[in-house]
């Protein structure tokens, strides 16, 4: 019953905070398309940032409040506000959202996730999510674009369009490089090399770098894990039962590893799916240390 309760005052409290938030940003959004003058342009969306900036700090107040937390979290000394990132993590959870929103809103810029299109209409979400210029993707499948071929390029075009907007205020994108939560379902199905990711999708990251390539201060790589909530960190932390996060946060320069012609440049291509599965097995290889000490 009192866990009941924890949930709906949860979800009740997000709710109207995300509510306030879409007034204000989408508010915001359509002077700037009334006014759309670039001094206009990049004044509205630092306020939109801002008052995303609120939103997280509200939502990290009450997720604190709703659950006692021991929190882990090793963070970077060189990360900064002022800069352009592109993020990448690993994804366990819906609540991964909420806690890279959090977590890190006094460290970097303000978070933007690639969504996809259908949240778009969920209510309050989707028209947030506008007003703060995050890009939505449509993601045909494959049957889809066999019959429209001229559609293959939505996603690119999107990523594109939202790209060109962040350039008015540092900002940090974020991309789920597995590209779907890593359930323990679908660990057990898929063919994947590591104990508690899914393969890194690298075509996806590579587009979102050599999109955002020139105005990039460096990639941050965040590794997430739920010791204590491995089933259902989410439910668990609308419950009020989240009892232990580790956020570990990891910064990569803009060097030879990431700067190439993904599409073009074949060496490069080897070289970049090397690096990241790199990446990707050292952060398999701290999942399982976490694991092994919440044994002990």
């Amino acid at each position: 019953m009192f866990e009941n309760l924890r949930l709906v005052t949860f979800v009740l409290f997000v709710t109207i905070n995300t509510a306030v938030t879409a007034l204000v940003v989408s508010l915001l959004a359509l002077i700037k398309i009334l006014l759309p003058f670039s001094f206009v342009k990049k004044a509205l969306t630092q306020l939109a940032n801002k008052q995303f900036w609120l939103w997280a700090t509200c939502n990290f107040k009450m997720l604190n409040f709703n659950n006692r937390i021991n929190w882990t979290i090793e963070t970077d000394d060189s990360l900064s506000k002022e800069q352009w990132y592109l993020m990448m993590s690993n994804h366990v959870s819906w609540s991964d959202i909420v806690i890279l929103s959090c977590v890190l809103k006094d460290e970097i810029p303000a978070t933007k996730f690639f969504l996809k299109h259908d949240l778009l209409y969920v209510p309050f979400v989707g028209l947030a999510c506008w007003g703060l210029d995050m890009p939505f993707m449509k993601r045909h499948s494959r049957e889809y674009l066999l019959r429209h071929p001229e559609r293959r390029n939505d996603d690119f075009d999107a990523i594109h369009k939202a790209c060109d907007k962040f350039r008015l205020a540092p900002t940090t994108l974020v991309n789920f490089v597995e590209g779907t939560r890593a359930s323990q379902d679908k660990l057990a199905t898929a063919k994947t090399p590591y104990r508690h990711l899914l393969k890194p999708k690298t075509g996806g990251l590579a587009f979102a770098l050599n999109a955002m390539g020139d105005m990039l201060d460096g990639i941050v790589d965040v590794t997430l894990a739920y010791p204590e909530n491995q089933e259902s960190p989410f439910i668990d932390m609308l419950k009020g039962k989240l009892t232990r996060v580790v956020v570990r946060v990891k910064v990569y320069p803009m060097d030879e590893n990431v700067s190439g012609d993904y599409f073009k440049d074949k060496q490069f291509k080897r070289h970049f799916h090397k690096w990241l599965n790199n990446v990707w097995q050292e952060k398999d290889d701290y999942l399982t240390s976490i694991e092994n000490n919440q044994k002990r």
